[in-house]
């Protein structure tokens, strides 16, 4: 049997998914790593935390299953759009990768909104915010202008783990278009955009296509990986549209709802929507885009408090259960670090509002789950806005969606019914990937077909959904209540 590899790159951790040629899951393996926080505002990772995550998944998935490297047909590699990392002539790292959900260029997104909003928005399709490589390039020149000076090549996260298995630059065009570098209609980098922040495009990667053989494992990363030498190695692409891949949601009006670090709604659709509130990548298929919302803390908003307050996501949820909906009162906004749709406000706070004396922990585990689902259906109506067409009956991905509570809870607030698979990981859609390069599946239908299985239903609630409306009003009239408090702070 003959196997293809994939490997994503989280928020918290690595994780890799082996499946063979008929498409089915034969291993998977999960390596954690710190995501570090120097000051306020500011979120890091380390890159050599990358490698070694890479390098003992590969090792441990072909140990313990007793799997010859000489049967992996291919490695395909995905992480999170926008996390960067630079480095100096000789491929070293600087400094610190900055993560995508690091808010420390609010300065920089306000001047680049001030003096060059149009021009970005017509050729990116979005308008300067935090999250976006462009502003945070501005910060480094202007906070740590020695690193700056030093840096000859941008990397993006998977492209620099890439580089350490190939040798090869090189990155694919939906990670590009997340830089707020690339002009999405040209679909190129962009020198007047490179130039704002007085880089060359010599700096930036090749663009390829994300099923693209790139390079071959060379022999130096083979002995640290466990991995073959000359393996080929496929360029990848980002972890967002390879859950959505990993779902099968390949067709027009197809959804996906993400319970991730951070929170998504995608629709399948024949074009982007440019719209400030939303996130347009193009689709691996071809002339299709997964336009989307985004909340910015989801799952983080759990794991947050998991850690905080302490406990088990299984004990927690199964205290949870038995609260009342709407927790008596008891009201959560997920905005640990600003929020994305509908409001681009980085300023925004997280809060619990309504405290009683008879609120117990198990009232505040509930309340992040609801208002996480309040921040998706506030996603869910700004779509709804646009008139963008989508079906009823939608793919619920990302690790929070393994809690069942969590997706009737979800369900219920956004009134739509929720498929979940057997696997959704971006890891499933990057082995899915490498075998479209490698001619195992004829195309994106034919591998969805061949390794998507559906794992449960879950319908709505009519009575819960209209209990949560109300509450969802409540919740409306306390960010509005607090915004301008956080913005003037």
């Amino acid at each position: 049997m003959k196997y293809l590899l994939g490997v994503d790159f989280g928020g918290s951790a690595s994780k890799a998914t082996l499946i063979n040629t008929n498409g089915e899951i034969v291993a998977e393996n999960t390596v954690e790593y710190p995501t570090l926080y120097p000051f306020s505002s500011a979120c890091e990772q380390n890159p050599d935390d990358w490698i070694k995550a890479l390098c003992k998944n590969c090792n441990v998935l072909l140990e313990k299953n007793g799997i010859s490297n000489d049967d992996i047909l291919a490695v395909a590699l995905d992480s999170a759009t926008h996390t960067f990392l630079i480095c100096d002539k000789d491929f070293k790292p600087i400094r610190n990768a900055i993560h995508w959900t690091d808010s420390r260029s609010r300065t920089q997104s306000e001047f680049l909104n001030k003096h060059y909003k149009d021009e970005i928005f017509k050729k990116t399709f979005h308008q300067p915010d935090t999250i976006w490589t462009l502003p945070m390039l501005l910060w480094l020149k202007e906070n740590e202008p020695q690193s700056f000076k030093k840096a000859n090549y941008i990397f993006f996260e998977k492209d620099y783990i890439r580089f350490f298995l190939t040798g090869v630059f090189c990155t694919d065009y939906i990670e590009a278009q997340g830089s707020m570098l690339f002009d999405c209609n040209k679909m190129c980098w962009d020198k007047s955009l490179c130039s704002i922040a007085e880089i060359s495009e010599k700096m930036l990667p090749k663009i390829c296509k994300p099923t693209d053989i790139i390079g071959k494992v060379t022999k130096t990363a083979a002995n640290l990986t466990g991995l073959k030498e000359n393996t080929p190695v496929i360029c990848g692409t980002t972890d967002t549209v390879m859950e959505v891949f990993a779902s099968g949601a390949v067709k027009q009006g197809d959804v996906t709802v993400k319970l991730a670090t951070a929170g998504r709604i995608c629709v399948i659709t024949d074009k982007p929507y440019p719209d400030k509130h939303l996130v347009n990548y193009s689709h691996i298929k071809e002339g299709l885009w997964y336009p989307g919302t985004a909340t910015k803390s989801c799952a983080a908003s759990y794991s947050w408090y998991k850690n905080t307050f302490g406990g088990d996501y299984k004990s927690l949820d199964r205290d949870a259960k038995n609260v009342p909906i709407g927790c008596e009162g008891l009201i959560f906004h997920p905005y640990l670090n600003g929020e994305l749709t509908p409001y681009a406000d980085p300023d925004l706070c997280a809060s619990f509002i309504g405290v009683r004396s008879t609120h117990t922990k198990a009232h505040f585990t509930r309340a992040v789950l609801e208002g996480v689902a309040f921040s998706m259906l506030e996603s869910k109506n700004y779509l709804d806005s646009l008139g963008i067409p989508y079906n009823k009956t939608v793919t619920a991905i990302g690790g929070g969606t393994k809690g069942q509570l969590w997706r009737q809870i979800l369900c219920d607030v956004l009134d739509l019914t929720m498929i979940t698979t057997k696997s959704s990981d971006s890891s499933l859609g990057s082995a899915m990937l490498a075998g479209i390069a490698m001619g195992i599946f004829k195309d994106e239908a034919d591998a969805v077909e061949k390794c998507v299985k559906q794992k449960s239903i879950t319908t709505p609630n009519k009575e819960n959904t209209q209990k949560y409306r109300e509450i969802f009003k409540e919740y409306k009239k306390v960010h509005d209540a607090l915004a301008p408090i956080y913005d003037a702070r």
